[in-house]
């Protein structure tokens, strides 16, 4: 027999799954008024507060919320539907309803907590979990497996080994992956602890809040009062000091606690700019774990699971292609995929190299297109026979130049950086510098066959 703690585990991820179907507007409106009333072994029993919204919720949401649930519990069958307005709502014992959440604490001397629904939308104090975002959807490779192990060891830990628990690496390359995989983990394991998940901005968002409205001792119960705080993107709370001052308390009364800390950014502890150092200290004193740029053996091995869980039969051809081109994060390797898949599913065209090709020729050009400074600096010193180092110098002979202009040239054309951070690159030179040598360089191009012939070989040896 399921058991509430159970049966409110599997409500919440049902609810995160339905608000991904539908939009975070349709769930607050529909959704998040419901009611666990409870589970006879075969039916579920939910409740809503008026006679239109349970008329709204059968013709709309029932039978989705019956196949969401049934994914979940395979005992369950059917789900009743009754209107109780929230304030009498009994559950048969005669006692409250036990709606168990997540983001939230419970209340002191009871088994109640707050509604399930209420983690998201009460203040909006924390972030919807993502349902695909589980340690069994996560593929680890050589780039991702300390952090990935780390974040296991922390959602299966009984008590706190490492805090806090720091994971740092470029975008789209699995952090937020893990934070969520961690969160789900733990109310998986033990739906009693609390959670709240946000993101750095959010964090800020609450404390500014909570100083205009002159409520912080409120604000500090909030966080200070959860089992495991979890905090996204912490890079962004850089140069704000009052919120800094916040989080650093904050941080020090939870680990004074022995409660969790799991913190993501796009930098190492030492390397956040705008961070006091005594912070930084005490970001550094748990685990650092960083996500390395992804292998192509990892791209491929993403690929391959992610169709194979959408069922679809992609040619070897294609995925190879795809881990070869798409290198820049795994976020925009899984959305090329989604748009071959969709295309060629809504179309009925047959999926080919040539029509991967088709499909996704911006998103190619786009990659194609990334080139660094430093990478395009290399080459063309290698191919002028000059050092490196006379990219930056102030060097004005002709020899020395022509190549930097010739460097300067194809960042603009290959790079997405602007002209200040071109010129930055060659030794501080002003943002009109690269403008000129861009129009030199065109003009000799017009002019010089073999010289255009020579940028056009440097061009194509760096998108190639």
């Amino acid at each position: 027999m399921v058991d509430d703690r159970q049966l409110q585990t599997q409500w919440y991820r049902v609810c995160s799954r339905l608000r991904a179907e539908i939009g975070d507007s349709a769930f607050e409106n529909w959704v998040t008024p419901i009611k666990v009333f409870g589970f006879d072994g075969s039916e579920v029993n939910l409740a809503v507060p008026s006679r239109f919204m349970r008329d709204w919720v059968l013709a709309n949401y029932l039978d989705r919320l019956k196949e969401l649930w049934n994914g979940e519990n395979s005992s369950v069958q059917s789900i009743a539907l009754s209107i109780q307005p929230s304030s009498t709502l009994t559950a048969k014992n005669g006692e409250r309803v036990v709606d168990e959440m997540v983001g939230l604490a419970p209340s002191q001397g009871t088994a109640n907590v707050k509604p399930v629904n209420d983690w998201h939308s009460n203040g909006r104090i924390a972030a919807p979990l993502d349902p695909k975002f589980t340690f069994d959807q996560f593929v680890v490779g050589k780039p991702n497996e300390f952090a990935y192990a780390a974040a296991r060891r922390v959602a299966e830990a009984l008590s706190v080994q490492f805090n806090p628990l720091f994971l740092y690496g470029g975008v789209g390359l699995g952090k937020t992956h893990l934070m969520n995989a961690i969160a789900w983990e733990i109310v998986e394991r033990d739906p009693s602890r609390t959670i709240m998940y946000l993101s750095a901005e959010k964090f800020m968002y609450r404390f500014v809040r909570a100083l205009r409205e002159q409520n912080t001792v409120d604000f500090k119960d909030q966080f200070r009062s959860v089992d495991v705080l979890m905090i996204d993107d912490v890079q962004f709370i850089g140069g704000r000091e009052a919120t800094q001052e916040e989080f650093f308390h904050t941080f020090n009364a939870l680990v004074d606690q022995g409660r969790q800390i799991v913190l993501s950014a796009d930098k190492s502890p030492s390397d956040l700019e705008g961070v006091e150092d005594r912070l930084k200290s005490r970001l550094n004193c748990g685990l650092v774990a960083d996500i390395h740029a992804t292998t192509y053996e990892l791209r491929l091995a993403i690929l391959e699971s992610k169709a194979e869980k959408m069922r679809m039969n992609a040619p070897s051809k294609v995925l190879e292609f795809l881990a070869h081109k798409i290198t820049a994060n795994v976020r925009e390797l899984e959305g090329a995929l989604n748009r071959v898949a969709a295309h060629t599913q809504l179309v009925g065209r047959e999926l080919t190299l040539e029509t991967c090709q088709e499909i996704l020729h911006d998103l190619l050009r786009a990659n194609n297109r990334r080139v660094t400074i430093e990478e395009i600096q290399k080459r063309v010193a290698e191919h002028f026979n000059i050092r490196i180092a006379d990219m930056h110098s102030a060097r004005r002979a002709r020899s020395v130049a022509r190549p930097r202009q010739v460097a300067m040239y194809l960042a603009k054309q290959l790079t997405a950086r602007s002209l200040p951070e071109i010129g930055r690159k060659f030794g501080g030179r002003d943002h009109t510098t690269v403008m000129h040598a861009v129009k030199k360089v065109d003009e000799l191009r017009d002019l010089d066959a073999s010289f255009s012939e020579d940028v056009e070989l440097l061009r194509r040896m760096l998108e190639g």
